[in-house]
């Protein structure tokens, strides 16, 4: 059975639970080389959910006749 897709939110809870851990220093080498593969896997995660967001964002400007007109958000905004 596959694992329940985390949030958004609970991916960098868990990823800060990582950070911590692997601050601290007290793992030992396999345990510090997992959570550093969660960690990653987490941040992956985390940067493809942005994504997505980031994709479905929208820029609303007034329209000719002063309607509001979406059109596709972009990166270089002025």
């Amino acid at each position: 059975m596959a694992a329940k897709k985390k949030s958004f939110e609970e991916s960098m809870t868990r990823l800060e639970e990582i950070v911590t851990a692997l601050e601290r220093g007290e793992s030992t080498l396999e345990e510090s080389l997992s959570l550093f593969e969660e960690g990653t896997k987490l941040a992956a995660s985390c940067s493809k959910q942005l994504d997505q967001a980031e994709q479905k964002v929208l820029k609303l400007s007034k329209g000719s006749d002063d309607t509001p007109v979406e059109q596709p958000f972009e990166e270089n905004l002025p």
